[in-house]
């Protein structure tokens, strides 16, 4: 989708069971993964953001926060919620998730100057985050999100329409589950 009006979408509504907070407030290197999520959609081209919050309310600047009220039903409400609240005139999304503070913006870049209609980054050849999705496809991706899962059903119903885009050197995809994960993360990534 070169030069169009890219928004970038990020989901950080989860409670972060396994955690025992919600990711949105966790730290990584001094800065709260909503922080980080924003960063990495801004720099990567992104405009505007829009935070899909939850189970926490969290305070941000330099976004448009919506709060999905079932946020506990899992990741696909997140997801319509989002695009919901995504304005007019966003011809394209970029949808990041809040748990992965390793991939950088260089991955957002990467998406958008593909020009497709819908990109998914790939490390080592497999599909993680994020993803792009142009309007035309947002109700089809809308309808099948629906659980604990995002764009994913769409992507595979489709995938003559999906163009892989891989990121390896725009970082890495691990996201931050459980304590074990930040504590690794931290240890492993300066």
């Amino acid at each position: 989708m070169r030069g169009s009006k890219v928004a970038g979408l990020l989901l950080a509504a989860g409670s972060g069971s396994r955690l025992g907070q919600p990711k949105a407030l966790l730290e990584y290197e001094g800065e709260r993964l909503v922080d980080r999520g924003i960063r990495l959609l801004e720099e990567g081209g992104c405009h505007p953001v829009v935070v899909v919050l939850g189970a926490a309310t969290v305070q941000v600047r330099r976004a448009v926060t919506v709060r999905n009220p079932d946020w506990a039903s899992g990741m696909g409400s997140s997801l319509r919620v989002g695009l919901a609240a995504l304005p007019e005139e966003a011809e394209s999304v970029v949808v990041a998730l809040v748990d992965q503070p390793l991939i950088r913006p260089g991955a957002v870049r990467a998406l958008i100057a593909s020009g497709a209609g819908l990109a998914v980054a790939t490390y080592a050849g497999r599909r993680r985050n994020p993803v792009l999705i142009s309007r035309t496809h947002f109700a089809g991706v809308a309808e099948l999100a629906v659980g604990d899962v995002g764009a994913r059903p769409y992507l595979k119903a489709h995938p003559e329409l999906v163009t892989e885009v891989p990121c390896d050197e725009h970082g890495d995809p691990a996201d931050v589950d459980t304590p074990d994960d930040l504590d690794l993360l931290s240890g492993s990534h300066p």
